[in-house]
């Protein structure tokens, strides 16, 4: 069935992945990845497809973000975005820095650095021996730390040269966003072209920083609900990635009570447990698992808080494509749903 699907999409856009994807029904719920920090620097375009090995001036620190995500297996998500006419400031480079604040939470704290072009690579490498616990000398880039938690910023991955498709439909979704909708927001929106952050079959793909959600396969006609936050969640819940602060079965599961609470699910102190899952080989996706989310009211007191348990089943497969191109390798993607769902406390 799934390939007659891609059969029916028109010649001039099979070689794009995420239409392949969308055409055949993938559910994008689950493929946020999990993140503890987001480290996110200002570099030029254009971008090439190996652009952290190749640049100059980062590739000094790929064998420092290796120790740190591969040996010490911290959850750590280094992007790039290109420099704005509006927002940046030449000669000077700009440094985003999220983290996970504590263990239930609902947005990413922010650090935010805008500082001359030499300075750069020391303050990142200053912030990431802060995450092993190595000496740093983070102190003395205070001066350059910019007052801007109250700036949500959208992400949106433009980067072509890994994948046609975050080109031919990132472009459009970042220029509208940044046309239509920074500039009514008087100063508290930013709208950044980024480089790949996973997930190309889901362009156009979008960072919705500090609540750390994902989205994809977005459509014009809901980035009003998006970005403004109003209307049904139910018409967002196919382009939902999940939440970058759980993990994918737990992803899963939150969307379902954010689907039955709506926006105000949003605010709320969250932290997620997988209880159970099924045993299976290296490589292998369970077919089920038991999640449990607690969760808390945002004011000082918490004097709101509870629990939902759920359990997540497979619920079939749909054939996507893991790449664009003229010959792209089709892969059976398991889908899951919420067979049950329980407010324990």
């Amino acid at each position: 069935m799934q390939t007659q699907q891609i059969d029916r999409l028109p010649l001039t856009d099979c070689r794009f992945c995420s239409l392949v994807s969308k055409t055949n029904g993938e559910d994008p719920i689950g493929t946020a990845g999990t993140c503890d920090h987001w480290l996110i620097m200002e570099i030029p375009q254009p971008w090439s497809q190996n652009i952290f090995q190749e640049n100059a001036t980062i590739k000094a620190l790929i064998s420092l973000f290796q120790e740190i995500i591969v040996k010490h297996g911290i959850n750590l998500r280094p992007m790039l975005i290109a420099p704005d006419r509006d927002y940046s400031h030449p000669g000077f480079t700009r440094v985003l820095y999220y983290y996970r604040p504590t263990k239930l939470f609902s947005q990413f704290e922010k650090q935010e650095f805008v500082l001359p072009k030499k300075e750069a690579i020391p303050l990142v490498t200053a912030i990431l021996k802060q995450l092993i616990q190595q000496p740093n000398d983070l102190s003395k880039f205070q001066q350059y730390q910019q007052q801007t938690s109250h700036i949500r910023e959208l992400m949106v991955c433009t980067h072509a040269q890994v994948d046609l498709a975050c080109g031919r439909f990132g472009t459009p979704l970042y220029r509208r966003l940044r046309k239509e909708y920074a500039p009514a927001a008087n100063g508290k929106l930013r709208v950044w072209q980024t480089t790949h952050f996973g997930g190309h079959q889901f362009a156009p793909t979008l960072a919705d920083l500090p609540q750390g959600c994902l989205w994809g396969h977005l459509e014009p006609e809901v980035l009003d609900s998006l970005v403004k936050r109003n209307g049904s969640v139910v018409d967002l819940r196919k382009f939902y990635r999940g939440w970058t602060g759980l993990t994918k079965f737990e992803q899963i599961a939150e969307r379902e009570i954010w689907m039955q609470l709506g926006w105000t699910w949003l605010d709320y102190l969250k932290a997620g447990k997988v209880v159970a899952i099924e045993e299976v080989g290296q490589g292998q996706e369970a077919d089920w698992a038991e999640v449990r989310i607690d969760y808390a009211d945002a004011a000082p007191d918490e004097s709101l808080s509870g629990a939902y348990e759920a359990r997540v089943e497979v619920s079939g497969e749909v054939i996507s494509a893991l790449s664009s191109g003229k010959e792209m390798e089709l892969k059976a993607v398991k889908q899951y749903r919420v067979s049950r769902l329980v407010k324990v406390e």
